[in-house]
């Protein structure tokens, strides 16, 4: 608990433009394995409960999670933080963030762990598209194959057009896209404190679910409220850690870390669920994965040359 507390301080004092990463790569690399573990688990946690309940109410609760446990850490300090130089900005970001969160959990539903996590992690090479589409990156032929393979191996793991084709494995992959749009729109606001825009995030998202989850209500039992309060713990955890790991290091160390979330995922889907991905779903996870490093090395390469 006191290093959420520290790390979720520190998101309120520092802005993107501040920080100075690199201090401690080992800590950082260490941080950020730890959050992947973390959403790993709520994205576990998720699919069970979209067992029994609507995805709508379940993504509710993680927000309202949430919120609860960032306004118990800021207190009164809360609307100050909330202030953004660009709300326009923000409130946009907040609803892809909402969108990826929502298509990913409802997807659970009819998919296996594994399977949404590997589409949902092409998400890495639809950032660096969008950012030479929308924001005038430099992009080259050997990022475009690579961006081309990781869409190959998420229609690897999806198979449209085959007998085990599930049209809802096609929701992570359009949350992917959400998620990237996000990613875009984060470095729009940067000028905001990390802090402003989780904010923003929580209270969006937690506002708009809270206008139609009464539609969508189930009583919740009583041997299921642990997974209720856990979601959205794990969900801030998740963040603080991240925030704090790429505070320590920097982010092309620790970008490879987070395709971990693909082993984690298929071990909570056999030992919970009992669903073993594939040898589609493998081969298709491990060329996303290659092409998400490849993709990563090449920006690497170009970031050191531009110094």
């Amino acid at each position: 608990m006191r290093l959420l507390r520290r790390a979720v301080a520190l998101m309120g004092q520092e802005q993107d433009g501040l920080r100075r990463p690199g201090a401690d790569q080992t800590t950082g690399i260490v941080l950020i394995c730890l959050a992947i573990l973390s959403f790993t688990l709520m994205d576990a946690t998720a699919k069970h409960l979209t067992q029994n309940y609507s995805p709508v109410q379940v993504v509710w609760a993680r927000f309202i999670g949430n919120i609860v446990i960032v306004a118990l850490i800021y207190r009164g300090g809360i609307p100050a933080l909330m202030r953004s130089r660009q709300p326009g900005l923000q409130f946009l970001r907040a609803l892809t963030q909402l969108a990826s969160v929502g298509l990913f959990f409802t997807s659970l539903q009819f998919i296996g762990l594994a399977e949404a996590t590997a589409i949902m992690d092409t998400n890495p090479v639809l950032i660096t598209l969008g950012a030479a589409l929308f924001l005038g990156e430099r992009i080259g032929l050997r990022r475009v194959l690579g961006i081309a393979a990781a869409l190959a191996g998420a229609m690897i793991v999806i198979r449209p057009g085959l007998g085990v084709f599930q049209p809802a494995a096609l929701l992570p992959m359009i949350g992917a896209f959400t998620y990237a749009s996000g990613a875009l729109l984060t470095r729009a606001v940067r000028s905001d404190s990390t802090a402003t825009s989780i904010l923003w995030s929580a209270f969006v998202g937690g506002a708009l679910t809270s206008l139609v989850v009464p539609f969508f209500w189930q009583p919740v039992a009583i041997a299921d409220l642990w997974a209720f309060a856990v979601l959205g713990l794990f969900g801030t955890v998740s963040q603080a850690l991240l925030i704090r790991a790429f505070s320590l290091a920097e982010a092309g160390a620790l970008a490879p870390f987070g395709y971990t979330g693909l082993i984690w995922a298929g071990l909570w889907g056999w030992l919970f669920f009992g669903q073993l991905p594939d040898r589609w779903t493998i081969l298709g996870a491990a060329i996303i994965v290659s092409a998400g490093l490849y993709v990563w090395s090449r920006e690497t390469r170009a970031a050191r040359k531009d110094r």
